[in-house]
């Protein structure tokens, strides 16, 4: 591999507030490898959702440079954030976002439909994300016929539906009771071992424990950067894993160096 899946250098975020400006994000530099599993942590008011939005493509950087698999995305137009949005970044959000009137298969085709793809290929590949996350027999249920967790599941499918480089999860647990917040951790879990690049955005300490890395912002700037005790445990998981699916495991990818968190 060239380089690394993200690399986020110097990032400043600068909002203006009448006539005062907030620093949301103040010179954060950040490398992400392919294949990491890596959760941002921070108060309220540190930055980690500005940030989220930005490794998104929700939103652009006052000044920095973000490159997505070695290229600049400061200079793309809007066509090119919305299919780098599409086609890029699978999103998985709190509120889970799925359209109402819709079956749990359509929410899950829809960023297919964005992409172009032929009806026949779209529902097929719907119909098997599900299957993937345990809701095979729920592709006809509509959101308000399914469970907060059988709705995470869909948005967890919906997510992975373009085979995206990044799978970028905001707080997938806050809407959730503590039992099936640990199921959907499982499923994310198993997500990253299947060989997805997971960001995890949270506040919380035993959800943050489930990545292999933690990235902690205070103020709009990086405090810490540390690796989990989960990040030497990865070759031994990911070998569980696919015994488990009866496959041979993928070879691991590469982390970037971090310290140990004590």
């Amino acid at each position: 591999m060239n380089g690394a899946l993200i690399e986020l250098v110097d990032i400043r975020k600068v909002y203006q507030m009448g006539v005062s400006e907030v620093n949301a994000l103040d010179g954060v530099s950040l490398r992400i490898e392919r294949g990491e599993y890596v959760a941002i942590m921070g108060p309220s008011g540190s930055g980690k959702s500005t940030l989220m939005n930005i490794v998104g493509c929700l939103d652009t950087p006052t000044s920095g440079s973000y490159k997505l698999r070695g290229t600049e995305i400061r200079d793309r137009d809007d066509d090119e954030l919305a299919r780098i949005r599409n086609q890029e970044v699978g999103f998985i959000f709190q509120t889970f976002n799925l359209l109402s009137r819709a079956d749990a298969l359509h929410n899950v085709e829809l960023p297919m439909i964005y992409a172009g793809r032929p009806k026949n290929d779209r529902r097929a590949r719907a119909k098997e994300m599900l299957d993937l996350v345990g809701l095979g027999d729920r592709t006809h249920h509509r959101p308000n016929e399914l469970s907060g967790g059988q709705r995470q599941r869909v948005a967890i499918a919906r997510a992975l539906v373009n085979e995206p480089s990044i799978v970028l999860a905001d707080e997938p647990t806050g809407n959730l009771d503590s039992k099936t917040g640990i199921e959907i951790m499982a499923l994310l879990d198993q997500v990253h071992l299947n060989g997805n690049t997971v960001i995890l955005v949270t506040h919380e300490e035993d959800i943050a424990a489930h990545a292999e890395r933690v990235v902690r912002l205070r103020d709009g700037k990086i405090e810490s950067d540390k690796a989990t005790g989960r990040a030497s445990s990865r070759d031994s998981r990911i070998a569980a894993s696919a015994a488990a699916r009866g496959s041979a495991p993928a070879a691991p990818a590469p982390t970037a160096p971090a310290t140990p968190e004590s």
